[in-house]
């Protein structure tokens, strides 16, 4: 058998099997695909040349994309974090535990564990009492004015300083014993404090007076 005849026969199985081998491989390269329709734009032709090719049914007809379906493409899931409370203050420990009372202004009292070194915004708000504290605790402003009702605890607190005395000159209804919450924090001699929060407040801030 001459060499040309044995090309002649083995031609047809190659072809047959390259035919399959691309078959094979291009429904392998098809399942890696990721595979949606997209709309495409309407074009305006700029002129009669350009119009007389372009249908409207053609520009208009959504378009086919195919994009490797790697890890990028994959729906990504979302995760959340856990929200801290507004006021930042923790739960102290057993024994360690200092007492403050809150009175809101239809008497209502409301008696809290805290820590030493919290401040009375961080724990008022902490427990969604009424205390407003506009400026973030940055005596900047009167919202976080309170009324300690023992003159002895008010005694133990350290002065008020120059910002603190500005901002409440402009609280509601100033007494003799008025601070700001923001700026009373709690230490182990001030445990027992009982302070009221006026009927109302004004929000006033330093930067109103800039």
């Amino acid at each position: 058998m001459s060499t040309q005849r044995v090309f002649t026969s083995v031609l047809p199985r190659l072809r047959v099997a390259s035919s399959k081998n691309a078959t094979t491989s291009l429904a392998q390269q098809a399942q890696q695909l990721r595979c949606y329709s997209r709309p495409t734009a309407t074009l305006r032709p700029s002129g009669p040349a350009r119009s007389s090719v372009l249908s409207s049914a053609a520009a208009s007809a959504p378009r086919r994309v195919c994009v490797p379906a790697t890890s990028s493409t994959q729906p990504r899931t979302l995760s959340t974090s856990a929200s801290l409370s507004h006021g930042h203050v923790d739960t102290p420990k057993p024994g360690e535990e200092l007492w403050v009372t809150f009175i809101d202004k239809e008497g209502v009292e409301t008696k809290i564990a805290v820590c030493k070194g919290d401040n009375l915004l961080d724990i008022a708000q902490a427990h969604d009492l009424e205390m407003e504290g506009a400026c973030g605790g940055s005596c900047a402003c009167s919202t976080c004015h309170v009324i300690v009702e023992d003159p002895d605890y008010y005694d133990k607190m350290p002065e008020p300083d120059d910002d603190e005395n500005d901002m409440l000159d402009l609280a509601f209804g100033l007494t003799e014993t008025s601070r700001l919450g923001c700026q009373v924090i709690m230490t182990p001699e001030l445990d027992g404090l009982r302070v009221k929060l006026p009927s109302m407040t004004r929000n006033l801030q330093s930067s109103d007076f800039n």
